[in-house]
Order: C-alpha cells, then structure tokens, then sequence
C-alpha cells in the first residue's frame, strides 16, 4: 500500500515510478500551496506586478521543487556517506564568505554565484544535522551519553557558529545552535548538559551583552520598549503590529493593504511578509497559513517517529524541528514577542536561500520516508 494521505509504510525497494508514486503528494500539494500564497504576497506588495520579486520568486519554487523531488527519489544511504562531506563543504564555503562574501544589509554573509546570492548559513543548517545525525547513527545509547563523545558533536556546532557570528549573524548563529542542541537531544545526550548550558547561558548574558554589536544591542532595547523610539529604531515593529491589527479577522481584501501599499511597512517582501499577507486576509489568513506550516511540520516528526534507523529519524526529527524554528521565529518577530533577528519565512518572504533550506530539508524527509524500513549498517 502507497503511503497517499494516509503516511503509511512501505516496502524498501522499489523502482523509480513506484517511488514517485509513494511520495506523499498532499504533504507536497500543501508545500505547492505555501509557494503558491508567497509569489501572490509578492505580487501585491509589489503593487500587483510580477515583476521583479514574484515571477522570480515563482521561476527559483520550479527549480528548487525539482531538486527536492531529485533529493527525494535518491537512497538514504547515499545521504549518509554525502553527510561529513557535505558538512565539511559548507564550512568551506562558510570560510569563503570571510575573504570573498558580498557585503549587504550590515552584513558579509553572502557568496554572488551570478543568477542568486547564496547565504553558506543557510546550506549549514542541513548540512550540521546530516553530519551529527551519522556520527550519533554509529553509536549506542551508552557511548552517545560518555563525555568524550560529545566533543565532536560540539565541535560541529561551535566552528561554524564562531563563523557566522563574525559575518554578524546571531539570529542564524542561534538557529544553528538549537538544531544541533536538537540532535543531541534526541540522540540520548545526558540532560544534565541542556540544563547546566541554560544555566551557563543566562549567568553569561551580562558578560554577553559588552560583546555585541551596537546595532544588536538597539534590537533587543527596541523589543524591550519600542515606543521608545517610535520614529526610529521601534518604527519597524511599531508599523509590524498597526499592520497586524488593522487586518482584524477576515483582513482588507488582497492587494488592498495600506501599510505595505503605502510603504510605511519596511521589509515587507522579506521579514515582514507575513505582517502584510495578515493585514490583507486578516486572522483567518494568518492562522490558516500557520496551519499548513504545522502541517507539513508535523508530517516531518511522524516519519522520524516512524523511521527505523537512527539516521534517518535523527535527520528528519532535526530538520523537522530547523523549519519550525523559521516559522516560530519569523511569526514572533513581526508580532513583536521576540526580538526582530532577520529570520525570513520560508517560501513565502522573497529569497533563495531560505527556498532552498526548507526544500532541501523536505526532500531529505521524503528520502527518509520511502527508506524508512532501510537498516543502514552502523559501520558504513
């Protein structure tokens, strides 16, 4: 039986039609849907054209919905021996950005390949989880709990987060702390070890605080107090929330916006997207598209769940969790109950990097779903 609506498991082999046919294709409509709402937010905060921002966000979804569907059709095991690879390739080109990184938006993060500018954090998110979900694949419960075993892990974590704070990006820097700190929670590192970072973590944020950027500093006084500044550095989020509020349940109407018509909204083909697409289809809009995140999220968690093998169920259950982190972060930002940190919302604010995460990431769960039954040697 195909997995269809039901995510129902599978046989391990199958021909290459037979697995396009057990991908789960409402999960993928859903993605489809996802994409379908950005290039239309795109098109009104645009002024109802498509050019430039939704024709090339719509004409980057067909390219990338191929690769995710490549991604997909491609054995689990393949995945496993590309993970450390993969790791090590996005390290570099983490490194690259140091000495050759466009400089943009108060930042060097970025690599111009010419046709897009691609964000190595991003590429990093997977990449981390794929190389500590193999290390943790190869050892058992008690050898993932000893002390000398947690060094390479940490390490994993902690030179590229060292990176992407230099290029300065903390917000991505967090991000890729909490899905390493995922994965080794999931894979049966003593809980002692969360409780005492957390600990560690709130007695350093007086020391921490004499070490970040000025404009740093002003994002975290702002979310404290935006009225404080209402003209300048709280005029963003200020905005965020008159937007947010206006749209009331069933919003204005689509392209009838005024906060992102008018361009009292700043960042609103990117950040702030969802403030627009609420103040245009209202609660009912902005919960409905929540649903779908949770949605395809929650599919995520059942094939790690489901999976048979450590690799596939820690990949799916960290990348899983790396795309909830996009929307819990992106979503509280605009609605001012976390500190605006750059985190775009995937396919729907405009942008390729984050396109490529998030269907990158649903095309290694899919690979993990038609191989969740696989037993990949321990040794391979």
């Amino acid at each position: 039986m195909s997995e269809g609506y039901l995510f129902a498991p599978r046989k391990v082999k199958r021909s290459l039609p037979q697995k396009l046919l057990d991908l789960n294709w409402l999960v993928i409509a859903v993605l489809i849907l996802i994409a379908g709402v950005g290039v239309a937010m795109l098109y009104s905060v645009g002024g109802g054209h498509f050019d430039p921002w939704a024709r090339q966000q719509a004409i980057r979804f067909g390219a990338l919905f191929l690769l995710m569907i490549a991604i997909a059709l491609v054995d689990l095991r393949f995945w496993f021996q590309l993970a450390y690879p993969a790791f090590f390739g996005a390290l570099a080109l983490l490194i690259a950005v140091e000495f050759i990184g466009v400089v943009g938006m108060g930042g060097q993060r970025w690599l111009d390949l010419g046709f897009m500018r691609l964000q190595p954090s991003e590429i990093m998110k997977i990449a981390l989880v794929m190389a500590m979900a193999r290390y943790y694949h190869g050892l058992n419960a008690t050898q993932s709990g000893q002390y000398v075993r947690l060094i390479p892990p940490f390490l994993m974590v902690l030179l590229p987060m060292a990176l992407i704070v230099r290029q300065p990006d903390l917000g991505t820097a967090l991000m890729l702390a909490a899905g390493g700190m995922a994965v080794l929670f999931l894979a049966g590192a003593p809980k002692w070890l969360f409780l005492g970072g957390v600990l560690a973590a709130a007695a350093a944020v007086p020391v921490a605080w004499g070490f970040l950027h000025d404009y740093q500093q002003q994002r975290i006084l702002t979310f404290v107090n935006p009225e404080s500044d209402p003209l300048g550095a709280g005029y963003q989020i200020m905005q965020s929330k008159i937007a947010l509020g206006s749209g009331g349940l069933t919003g204005k109407g689509f392209l009838m916006g005024t906060q992102s018509h008018l361009n009292f909204l700043p960042e609103m083909k990117t950040d702030f997207i969802f403030t627009a697409l609420a103040e245009e289809f209202g609660l009912v809009g902005g919960m409905g598209v929540i649903a779908l995140y949770l949605f395809i999220l929650a599919y995520g968690f059942y094939v790690a769940a489901t999976c048979r093998n450590q690799f596939g169920r820690l990949l799916a259950s960290g990348l899983s969790l790396t795309m909830f982190l996009y929307v819990f972060i992106n979503v509280g930002m605009v609605m001012g109950i976390l500190p605006v940190v750059g985190v775009p919302l995937p396919m729907i604010s405009y942008g390729g990097s984050a396109m490529l995460t998030m269907l990158t990431a649903f095309g290694l769960i899919f690979s993990v779903s038609l191989n969740r039954k696989l037993v990949i040697p321990k040794g391979l």
